[in-house]
């Protein structure tokens, strides 16, 4: 399993709309594309001293899927011109990490 890394950095009045524009398009746009083993994505949200952290974690089962998504150069950075517009910051690449142990907890 791979695990594909990014991370954004907002200010604090920009947060809010750019939490609304990656759940309310570019997720749903990418779950549209019905990528063969891409299992999920996460978005999580961190709030710091002088601006908002964002962070995406998207789980593939190969490499292989990862460049179904992203084509050759995988490592570039999916960030869409309307995210892009409300970021101050954000990564160019996204790293990716081989997944060597991940245990689902019984609830």
């Amino acid at each position: 399993m791979i695990c594909r890394l990014w991370r954004g950095w907002t200010t604090r009045e920009n947060a809010d709309a750019y939490e609304r524009i990656v759940r309310g398009q570019v997720i749903p746009g990418i779950e549209a594309r019905r990528i063969p083993g891409f299992q999920s994505i996460d978005l999580i949200r961190r709030e710091r001293e002088d601006d908002v952290e964002f962070m995406t974690l998207m789980w593939f089962d190969t490499l292989a899927s990862v460049q179904a998504f992203m084509g050759e150069d995988y490592e570039r950075a999916h960030v869409p011109a309307a995210a892009q517009a409300v970021l101050s910051d954000f990564d160019k690449r996204s790293a990716h990490f081989e997944v060597l142990d991940r245990r689902q907890q019984p609830h």
